[in-house]
Order: structure tokens, then C-alpha cells, then sequence
């Protein structure tokens, strides 16, 4: 008999399961990425919109009409101004254009506070599958102003609004998606991984905007609202809610995260247990408190059963490592596996929940306002035309891919996500001023900024978006229901959103006065976030000094 090939021995090597949550990792992945490649042509399109007026204010001529003597006759199309696109070829261009992200974003938080409420209520495929199609449509009718000769700044307004309101179906939908396949596991490598298609999503929207802008912006909107739409078909034909679904089996946990095996059996259990939790040598973290809680040996002896981990909740008292819960505090399993979601004010009563979503609107609040207004910011410091310096944005997408693998694998390692995230935000603070001042200095200095910078930025961004959504998501209020997780996470990422919404407005308004302040800007919004984490730093290095004298006794 012969030897199997290798490549059928490596892909029986797997079992059905695992093959299954591959494909929803990459699925999912593909999905969101699309959304944030959608998001991105705008802010490589602005060079064009405004072109020869950002020049003239390079080169600091008197009036366009004395720039415009000195350039010779070039050939534009027939629907464009000698000044860019009307109506963003005025004086005021930075501020129309940062209304054009203002309503965008600004929808886009208002909506997601709502979406998390509405996709709990509805089949997830036909939820993200609806949303996608939609975005498609408003993304290419921005586009379509360019081929249709539309100058009305309403027109594109609306477009914004519209796309940044059925953009919200997204996050929420892939994050239950994946809370309902996967369990508990190296929750910040893995789900900064995942992450990444962010990164990935800006980077490819870049490119795909960029190859189009200077021969024909309209398609810079077009092409991606086309793949979003094409995305959204993919998404109700293949995507799978859940794992039973398939006949998958299923973690007895249905929270975010991953474990490295697919296969794990369902336990009985007694529908109530009282018994006393105390502090062990392995911690969970739910983002205020790092407490580690196991049930007494002699518990798990007397059932013959080996520990559930769903039993382990996490800690609500934030003071101490210790806690006796009674049976009312214990999910019975009618109620882990019931379909009721938490309320809006029950989510926000987890611990950990406000300061994060604050600490979110600032740290997103600076990620956006690069993702708007960086190749802009480029264009006028390096003297590029508006493609190459749409290709060389992407540099901070790159950094920011591994920005966000970084911070999984240090809060992994250090078991503290808020000590992580107001690290990075730490350095981020002083990083932007040597941007604002080593950007200046040449092409070199930029890209090595860029990377830097985008790594700072994204990490703690990244993180709370996943891990620490997910390690709230644990909590023992939301009894095991992935379902409600997604009210968690809309949110947490909403919140983060205003920020979002926030930061492309202050600099379109403060950019006028000097890029300089842009960055003045940006470096009080990361000490903020850093601001608002200080209790939860605190208390984790509380908990971790508990934790050493507990051990020493």
C-alpha cells in the first residue's frame, strides 16, 4: 500500500472541527477586512479633491491666481475645478472635508450602540450579509458623484451618513460570530492576530484607491464598494452562526477566544453549587482585576469530575483576590445556554467596562484621525502627488499589524491587559512628537516613523477591541450567552467610535493653524486614555502584590 502524499497527510492531520473554526477565523477575517477597506479611499482621495491648493499653500504664493501663472496648462477632466473638485476646492477644503468624516463617523457611533441591541435579535448571516450589500451601495454612490459631475456637498454628506450607519452591522456580528465557535485560551496573541485584518483592510484600500485617484477618483469608491458587496454574497452563502449548525461540537463556553483543541465534551453538572473560590496560581483577567479563582480540590474530588471552566467567573469585587460565592451567583445550565441578552445598563455595571470604552474613544479617537488624514498630511510634508503618498500611508497599517500582535503577546505574558495598553500609550505620547519633527527631515525618517508610530498607536487599540472585550465578555452577567456579548462590544467599540468621530473633526479644524498642533492634539488625547486606565493599573499591580503575599503565607 502506498504513502499518503504529504499534502493529504497534513490535511487529514486535522479533524472536521478544527478545519470548520479555520475556515470561520478566515472567513470572519475576510469579511471585516472588507469593511475597513471601504473606509479607506476617502482619505486618499482628499489630495485630489483639493490637490492644486494644497500645493499653493506649500510653495506660500501670494494668491492661486500667482501659483496658477507659473504652472503650466494641464489636461483635467471635464468635471473638475482648477482647484481640485468643487465644492471642496475653497479656502476652507480641511474643514469641508473633515465634515465629510465627521458624519461618517459620527453615524457610525450612534448606530453601533443600537446594532449590538438589533444583531442579538437577528440571524447573524442575514444581519452582517444586509449591512455588507448595503455598504457596498453607499460606498460607490460616493464614487459616483465623480461620473455624474455632482458638486452638492450634501451629496456626499448622506452618502457618508448612510455608509456609516449599516457599517455598524460588522463588528458586532463577526464577534458573536466567532463567541459562538470558539472558547477560552491565548486569548491576546491569537485575537491580535485576528485583528490584524484592520490593518490588512486599510492597507489594501489604500492601494486599490490609490492605483485609481489621479486617473479617475469615482473609482477609488466604486472598485471597493464592489468587493464589500461581493464579500456580502460570499457572507450568505458560507458564513456558519454556529457550531451546531454543522453537527459541530461545541465548547462548553460560548465566549471569544481560542483552544487548541476542537474537540471538548459537554459536562453535567448540578444546576447549583455553594462553595468558596480562592486565589491560585493561574489568574483570569477581566480587564479591572487580575484574580485568579479555582474551586477546592476536594470538591472536584467528591464529583469525579474534573473542573468546568465555565464555573471559574470572575471576580465583581475588584479589592480583593477571594470571594465566597453561594448558589445564586452560580449560572445554572438553563440559563448559560439561554438566548436572554444583558441589559445596556448591565453592561456598563461590569467592572472594567466604563474605563475601557473611555480609554477606547481617546486611543481611537488618535488611530483615526491618521486613518483620515495621514496621506494628506504626507502629501503637504513630503511634496508627493496623492497616489504615492496613499502607498506610503500604508506603512502605518503595517506597523500597526504588528502593533497589535505585540500587545496580545505581552498582556498574555504579563497577564495584565491595562498595564499593556498604558505602556504602549505611554510611548505613543512622545513617539507622535518625534513624528511631527522627524517627518520633516526626509522620506527615510517618515517611513521608519511611520512604522513606529502605527505599532504605538494600533497596539492598545487593538487590544481592547478584542481581548478585552472578551475578557469582560466573561463575565458571569452575561451568563455564557455569546449572544449578549455582542451588546458588550457595541459598546465598548461605540464609545470608542465618538472618539473616532471626534479626531478627524479636531483636525480638520485645527490643521488650518499648523500641523504641529494636529500632533499637540493627538499627544493629550493618548495621556487621557492613559489617565483613565490608572485605576486598573493600579489595581492589577494591587492584586498582583496580594497574590505574592498569599503565596508566601
Amino acid at each position: 500500500m502506498a504513502q499518503l502524499p504529504p499534502g493529504i497527510r497534513f490535511i487529514t492531520s486535522f479533524s472536521r472541527d478544527q478545519w470548520y473554526r479555520a475556515f470561520i477565523f478566515s472567513l470572519t477575517f475576510l469579511l471585516y477586512a472588507s469593511f475597513h477597506l471601504s473606509r479607506k479611499p476617502i482619505s486618499i482621495v482628499k489630495g485630489e479633491l483639493h490637490k492644486h491648493c494644497a500645493f499653493s499653500h506649500e510653495v506660500e504664493l501670494d494668491s492661486y491666481k500667482d501659483y496658477a501663472a507659473q504652472i503650466q496648462p494641464a489636461k483635467k477632466p471635464f468635471n473638475a475645478s482648477q482647484c481640485g473638485w468643487a465644492p471642496f476646492d475653497k479656502n476652507n477644503y480641511k474643514q469641508l472635508l473633515g465634515a465629510l468624516d465627521y458624519s461618517f463617523l459620527c453615524a457610525y457611533a450612534v448606530g453601533m450602540y443600537l446594532s449590538g441591541l438589533i444583531g442579538e435579535r437577528l440571524p447573524i448571516r442575514y444581519y452582517l450579509t444586509g449591512g455588507m450589500l448595503s455598504s457596498g451601495l453607499f460606498t460607490a454612490m460616493f464614487g459616483l458623484g465623480y461620473f455624474y459631475n455632482i458638486h452638492n456637498l450634501w451629496f456626499y454628506i448622506m452618502a457618508q451618513i448612510a455608509n456609516g450607519l449599516v457599517q455598524t452591522t460588522g463588528w458586532p456580528s463577526v464577534v458573536t460570530c466567532i463567541g459562538n465557535w470558539f472558547g477560552k485560551g491565548r486569548r491576546g496573541l491569537i485575537m491580535g492576530i485576528w485583528n490584524s485584518h484592520t490593518s490588512v483592510g486599510n492597507i489594501l484600500g489604500s492601494l486599490i484607491a490609490a492605483y485609481w485617484v489621479s486617473a479617475c477618483w469615482g473609482l477609488s469608491f466604486v472598485v471597493p464598494g464592489v468587493i464589500v458587496a461581493v464579500m456580502g454574497i460570499v457572507c450568505f452563502l458560507f458564513l456558519i452562526e454556529h457550531p451546531k449548525d454543522v453537527s459541530c461540537s461545541c465548547t462548553p463556553s460560548s465566549i471569544m477566544g481560542f483552544i487548541s483543541s476542537c474537540e471538548v465534551l459537554r459536562r453535567d453538572r448540578e444546576p447549583s453549587i455553594s462553595t468558596e473560590f480562592v486565589v491560585s496560581s493561574k489568574t483570569f483577567l477581566n480587564g479591572a482585576s487580575r484574580c485568579r479563582i479555582q474551586m477546592p480540590a476536594l470538591n472536584a474530588k467528591e464529583n469525579g469530575k474534573p473542573q468546568d471552566p465555565e464555573m471559574q467567573h470572575l471576580l465583581t469585587d475588584s479589592e480583593n483576590c477571594s470571594v465566597a460565592l453561594n448558589s445564586s451567583t452560580v449560572v445554572s445550565g438553563e440559563g448559560r445556554h439561554g438566548t436572554s441578552a444583558i441589559s445596556f445598563l448591565g453592561a456598563l455595571r461590569i467592572p472594567g467596562v466604563v474605563e475601557f470604552s473611555l480609554c477606547l474613544l481617546f486611543a481611537k479617537l488618535v488611530s483615526y484621525t491618521f486613518l483620515f488624514w495621514l496621506p494628506l498630511y504626507i502629501t503637504n510634508v513630503e511634496h508627493l502627488d496623492a497616489k504615492r503618498a496613499g502607498d506610503l500611508s500604508t506603512l502605518f497599517d503595517v506597523g500597526g499589524i504588528f502593533g497589535g500582535i505585540l500587545a496580545g503577546l505581552i498582556s498574555d505574558r504579563l497577564e495584565k491587559r491595562a498595564s499593556t495598553c498604558g505602556m504602549m500609550l505611554l510611548l505613543a505620547a512622545p513617539t507622535l512628537y518625534m513624528f511631527s519633527t522627524v517627518s520633516k527631515m526626509g522620506l527615510e525618517a517618515t517611513i521608519m516613523m511611520l512604522l513606529i508610530s502605527g505599532a504605538l498607536v494600533n497596539g492598545p487599540y487593538a487590544l481592547i477591541t478584542t481581548a478585552v472585550s472578551a475578557d469582560l465578555g466573561t463575565h458571569k452577567s452575561l451568563k455564557g450567552n455569546a449572544r449578549a456579548l455582542s451588546t458588550v462590544t457595541a459598546i465598548i467599540d461605540g464609545t470608542g467610535s465618538v472618539g473616532a468621530a471626534l479626531g478627524p473633526l479636531l483636525a480638520g479644524l485645527i490643521s488650518p493653524s499648523g500641523w504641529n498642533n494636529v500632533f499637540y492634539m493627538l499627544m493629550v488625547a493618548d495621556a487621557c486614555a492613559l489617565l483613565l486606565l490608572l485605576r486598573l493599573i493600579q489595581k492589577e499591580l494591587q492584586c498582583d502584590a496580594d497574590h505574592t503575599l498569599f503565596k508566601e503565607h
